[in-house]
């Protein structure tokens, strides 16, 4: 990735509470700059907001863990966007997503070895990442496995993460790890 095109702020950019919220978001992920919260901390009060609408998605949300992930890596993926990967790669093992179902999940829907629910849950991500909507045939399918909550759940958290791809790359944020 190239220079970033906002710098990740410090303590007179991001003031002091979203200062404390980017030092433990960073100390949490592991990383000694988690970047993405020390650029888009830049922005204020939006910042919070922002954080809370994603928290209320991952972890806060009503999906399984493990399936919230798959949908997070799969985004990730799907949008070549390293610095998602990185961090839902270790996220996603700590909610049982293995090194054999994340080669699984970089096949795709398709791959053999996914059960129906999950297979549905993938190909819905395809289809919002690729077209912004989900078809009825695959509508159907998924509703045969979720109730009406989840199925808004899963289309507000695969449009945010594929929305913060979209800014992560915009504003090339550097990658926290190797």
């Amino acid at each position: 990735m190239s220079t970033p095109r906002i710098e990740p702020g410090r303590l007179r950019e991001l003031g002091p509470i979203n200062w404390v919220l980017w030092r433990a978001l960073s100390i949490g992920a592991g990383a000694p700059d988690a970047h993405l919260f020390s650029t888009l901390g830049r922005a204020g009060g939006l910042f919070r907001g922002w954080l809370h609408y994603s928290g209320k998605l991952m972890p806060g949300g009503r999906l399984q863990r493990h399936e919230s992930e798959l949908v997070i890596l799969r985004v990730a993926h799907l949008r070549d966007c390293g610095y998602e990967m990185d961090h839902h790669i270790r996220l996603g093992r700590r909610a049982g997503v293995t090194s054999e179902i994340l080669d699984r999940l970089r096949s795709g829907p398709d791959a053999e070895g996914w059960n129906a629910k999950h297979r549905a849950l993938l190909t819905a991500v395809d289809r919002l990442v690729a077209t912004k909507d989900i078809d009825d045939d695959t509508w159907s399918a998924l509703a045969e496995h979720y109730d009406e909550r989840k199925l808004i759940e899963i289309v507000l958290l695969t449009t945010q993460y594929d929305g913060l791809a979209t800014t992560i790359g915009t504003l090339r944020v550097a990658r926290d790890f190797g």
